[in-house]
């Protein structure tokens, strides 16, 4: 069994994660942000996060995303569940 999306509301727009055959697929209205695969490094997986979480949470002065650490992680959790990592 798994997710086959999620969609959440954003200080921005709306992000939609979607499960595809090698990850998740995240857009924004008709925007396509990123395809996280299954098989990237922590790492990736987190610049890619900080992608969708500016737009979920908003953006500081500096245009980074305005959470803590521990929301952008939250947005990280929500979609590696959707990926199936």
């Amino acid at each position: 069994m798994f997710i086959r999306s999620i969609e959440i509301d954003g200080v921005e727009e709306n992000v939609t994660i979607t499960h595809t055959d090698h990850g998740a697929l995240v857009t924004a209205g008709n925007r396509v942000l990123f395809e996280m695969q299954r098989t990237e490094d922590r790492d990736s997986r987190w610049a890619k996060t900080l992608i969708a979480a500016a737009i979920i949470l908003g953006r500081d002065k500096r245009g980074n995303p305005a959470g803590t650490n521990s929301m952008i992680h939250e947005v990280l959790t929500e979609i590696e569940r959707v990926a199936g990592c």
